[in-house]
């Protein structure tokens, strides 16, 4: 931070953002080349989701694949080579009634801004089981579309009973060699369509009223592999083992909004509403990106797009107000 004159801290940004990943590191290197000096608040387990990624293979320039947590070491490093600065604080209060923005962070530190962008992503929402969090990213995953490719002519198992589930276990069909989907009603919460789409694979079999109780696996010379899963019907309590490579998890995610609530738009599932073909909130000089306004495609590329969005348009707000500003002097 800088110091003012008579020696207190400065507070005050251009441009805060809120919540790193590829949205958040993008929007602050788009926004610090644009010498914006953005100041990022990434949060006490910075990096996103990506931060409990394995091997990240469809990420444009990496030929041969990178570490997740690598990958946002490196877009962390590109943008602070340009002059952003991370703060590994939560901010646990925002003020966006007048101008300038206000954010407070967990140890009660206020800072004021001229704009905000929001990149505080969505978490997969998880079963709960301790065998789910020791296999994570190493055969346990939320994405098909991420990490369907590692299980090419494999069996894999996907939990769950909504869309997510549906398009998940169909996308999976693409490249293992069958797919279980467990349920654990008798009925899905599926739109029609996507449920006759589900059960007309072939590759598809569908468990009904079964949970799971366990995800087996092995872990050699710090190689960790799943290889099946422990389940347990819920109307019989009959347990049978299932065998598989890959275990995912398909029963939504949650965006992380809830500091927003009341404050910015958003819709029924807590997904911030930007206005169409841009990263603008309903509060002027506020911004959103990435997974916390994308409940669609939530990859880490169109995550990182929609940074750069956001970056442009706050630039390009600053930029109107600034002007609007120095006619309203001209005129004094």
């Amino acid at each position: 931070m800088e110091n003012t004159k008579n020696g207190q801290e400065n507070n005050h940004r251009k441009v805060i953002i809120i919540g790193s990943g590829p949205a958040g590191l993008t929007a602050a290197l788009y926004s610090a080349r644009a010498s914006l000096q953005p100041l990022v608040f990434e949060g006490v387990q910075p990096g996103g989701q990506l931060m409990i990624t394995t091997e990240v293979e469809n990420y444009p320039g990496f030929e041969h694949g990178i570490q997740g947590p690598e990958l946002m070491d490196v877009m962390r490093k590109q943008a602070h080579r340009f002059g952003a600065e991370s703060v590994y604080k939560n901010i646990d209060k925002v003020d966006f009634s007048s101008s300038p923005l206000k954010v407070t962070d967990e140890e009660g530190r206020q800072y004021t801004c001229d704009t905000v962008i929001v990149s505080t992503g969505a978490s997969a929402k998880w079963i709960g089981l301790e065998t789910e969090k020791k296999f994570m990213g190493y055969g346990v995953s939320s994405c098909a579309t991420c990490d369907g490719f590692f299980f090419r002519g494999m069996k894999v198992i996907v939990v769950g009973g909504g869309d997510t589930a549906m398009e998940e276990a169909s996308y999976l069909t693409r490249h293992a060699s069958e797919v279980i989907l467990i349920h654990r009603r008798d009925e899905f919460r599926a739109s029609k369509i996507m449920q006759e789409r589900a059960k007309g694979n072939p590759k598809i079999r569908i468990i009904m009223d079964t949970v799971v109780e366990e995800i087996l696996g092995t872990e050699e010379d710090g190689r960790k592999t799943v290889t099946g899963a422990r389940v347990r019907n819920v109307k019989t309590n009959e347990e049978t083992t299932l065998e598989c490579s890959g275990f995912f998890t398909a029963i939504g995610h949650e965006p992380n909004s809830k500091l927003f609530k009341g404050i910015l738009d958003m819709d029924e599932n807590g997904y911030l509403i930007t206005q169409p073909s841009s990263s603008k909130t309903n509060i002027e000089g506020v911004f959103a990106c990435g997974d916390v306004q994308d409940n669609y495609y939530r990859q880490a590329v169109t995550a990182a797009g929609s940074g750069c969005m956001a970056a442009i348009d706050a630039e390009r707000y600053l930029e109107t107000k600034e002007y609007e500003e120095s006619l309203v002097k001209a005129k004094a």
